[in-house]
């Protein structure tokens, strides 16, 4: 880490008055910022979820959700980019936590989708990490005047997205890089607060620490980076909240590494999508869900990582601690990497919050093989940065 740099530490908060984060200073070498946020991680997560659990808005944003799930009504999370993964992983926690009656109430859409066809009832929760997302806020804004509840998660009250909403719930410390990871990771923890809350539960912010300081193996994701930093693409897997882990991953290793990478369905995998697949496509699969009803999951997981064998394709697999006895180690000859386990947490926000950091590891070291400075996302170069803006 660089000097002066305490993982312990409390991250800033962002701007007084509030602006938009300007791109992360250069470093030439790692430790990158993102490096250090994902350091940071562990302690992190146990003050935002102390936060979150004495917040007057959680209470009152779980009575909305309880409310509006007695009344039949819709239950919507929206957010863009990393926002919108955490909004998707948010959708699974709180459905798990409604129960299977009504658990059908909750999803997640895009927010440009919702902006366009405003929920015009029930409850609507949006996630931006700064609160400036313009399609997020309009999302928001044009709800909440079409009838429906609205409450955002971010990471201050001062934002523009604040202003648009009732509710704000925030989560204070301000990821430095621009490869977000603390922004991916505050807003779940929220989520699975709130999902704590709604079951009658209370969330274990000392546990959730400890599953994430065990789940800080750079080894693991330095051989696995390595064993996938040749490959021309990389297709990322996964099933049910899996798959929400599957897209931040390919999210991050476009944007830290440069390296196309294309999230799927892991039974969408073997409908067609491998008749491009060759040698030089990697296959990172996630597979954590450990549960009895997760038998079909796990065979059809098993399936694609040897359809993946005989194409003879660089395989990386990230697995629930329970399931990696189970999976052959030459059906991921790439490299694994551990999802750890906590009986105090939910098993889905375990499987989400477990998977997180080694997700992170392996984009970091990735773009590190490859020579890449995560951080300002590829937007160091002009024509980068023009696009962005375009």
């Amino acid at each position: 880490m660089s000097p002066g740099f305490d993982p312990e530490e409390q991250l800033p908060g962002p701007p007084d008055p509030w602006a938009p984060s300007t791109i992360p200073a250069r470093r030439a070498s790692a430790p990158y910022l993102m490096t250090e946020m994902i350091a940071a991680e562990p302690a992190l997560a146990a003050r935002v979820a102390k936060v979150a659990a004495h917040d007057p808005s959680t209470g009152a944003l779980v009575d909305w959700i309880q409310d509006a799930a007695t009344r039949g009504d819709p239950i919507t999370t929206t957010g863009c980019g990393t926002s919108e993964h955490a909004a998707m992983a948010a959708a699974e926690l709180l459905a798990n936590a409604i129960g299977p009656q009504r658990g059908h109430l909750v999803r997640s859409r895009q927010a440009l989708d919702v902006a366009r066809d405003p929920q015009a009832g029930g409850v609507l929760v949006g996630f931006t990490h700064e609160g400036g997302t313009w399609a997020t806020n309009e999302a928001l804004d044009r709800s909440r005047r079409a009838g429906a509840r609205t409450a955002l998660v971010t990471v201050s009250d001062r934002s523009p997205g604040a202003a648009r909403v009732e509710l704000v719930l925030q989560t204070r410390e301000q990821d430095q890089s621009w490869c977000h990871t603390v922004g991916y990771l505050s807003p779940v923890v929220v989520a699975a607060v709130l999902a704590a809350a709604i079951a009658g539960e209370s969330f274990d912010g000392v546990a959730v620490r400890a599953l994430l300081a065990v789940a800080t193996d750079e080894a693991q994701a330095e051989a696995a980076a390595n064993g996938l930093a040749a490959c021309a693409r990389i297709i990322v897997a996964g099933t049910g909240i899996d798959y929400v882990s599957a897209r931040e991953l390919a999210l991050k290793i476009e944007e830290g590494s440069g390296l196309p990478a294309t999230a799927l369905h892991t039974e969408t995998l073997r409908h067609g999508h491998l008749a491009a697949a060759t040698a030089q496509t990697g296959l990172v699969l996630f597979l954590t869900d450990a549960e009895r009803e997760g038998e079909p999951v796990r065979e059809r997981a098993s399936g694609a990582l040897r359809s993946a064998r005989m194409l003879g394709m660089p395989t990386v697999a990230i697995l629930g601690a329970r399931l990696g006895p189970d999976v052959p180690l030459e059906l991921t000859p790439a490299g694994r990497l551990t999802a750890p386990e906590a009986n105090q947490i939910r098993p889905v926000a375990e499987a989400i919050l477990g998977s997180a950091i080694p997700l992170q590891l392996l984009a970091e070291r990735l773009a590190r093989a490859l020579g890449r400075n995560p951080d300002p996302i590829g937007r160091d170069d002009p024509r980068q940065a023009a696009a962005a803006d375009a």
